[in-house]
């Protein structure tokens, strides 16, 4: 079950900025996700980007090796 945030600091745009450089639309992403294990559809998934739904660890875990790149591109900019 997806947990809803409070107003907080969010992911939200290095994800979407991660997608867009990665050449993925949301929904070939989460078809890449289903793919590796992560059942997330592309409506749960542009809430993660809007900052609605926290995001799970898991498909922090997913995304790092789909992208190839490090747990900190999730949270650049956010100190």
């Amino acid at each position: 079950m997806e947990q809803k945030i409070r107003i907080d600091m969010n992911i939200g745009n290095n994800l979407r900025n991660l997608r867009f450089k990665n050449g993925y639309s949301q929904e070939k992403l989460c078809a890449e996700l289903q793919l590796n294990g992560c059942d997330i559809g592309r409506s749960t998934y542009a809430k993660y980007e809007c900052g609605e739904l926290n995001v799970k660890i898991s498909v922090l875990v997913t995304l790092k090796k789909i992208y190839n790149c490090s747990f900190n591109d999730f949270f650049e900019g956010l100190e």
